[in-house]
């Protein structure tokens, strides 16, 4: 069983910026940050696959959002720039096993306690 914990949440302005972190208590291929607004499906933010470090992105996100890691610490991080009301959302870190990191939720085992990210205008 990983366990992952999640900071940095916050509230800023529109065009802002903010860092999430996730730290990973074990090893697991992928890593990544999903994101979840009252009364919408939790979708994908941004994945990234150790070794290769192959990132994916939401289109929604793509050349505002960057997310790296921390190999040696099995530490996640999202950074986030440009951010706009329409980001606000409980924001999750995931992570699963196996060499391929999916865009659906249900493919990950496991999960953090989510951090609140809201942008006011």
């Amino acid at each position: 069983q990983v366990q992952l914990v999640e900071s940095g949440g916050g509230s800023v302005q529109t065009g802002g910026s903010l860092t999430l972190s996730c730290a990973a208590s074990g090893y697991t291929p992928c890593m990544g940050w999903f994101r979840q607004a009252p009364g919408k499906e939790r979708e994908r933010v941004a994945t990234i696959l150790i070794g290769s470090g192959r990132t994916a992105y939401a289109d929604s996100v793509k050349g505002r959002f960057t997310i790296s890691r921390d190999n040696a610490k099995y530490t996640a991080y999202l950074k986030m720039n440009s951010l706009q009301p329409d980001d606000t959302a409980m924001y999750y870190c995931a992570a699963r096993p196996g060499a391929v990191c999916y865009t659906d939720h249900r493919l990950f085992p496991y999960w953090g306690q989510g951090t609140q990210v809201t942008v006011s205008s």
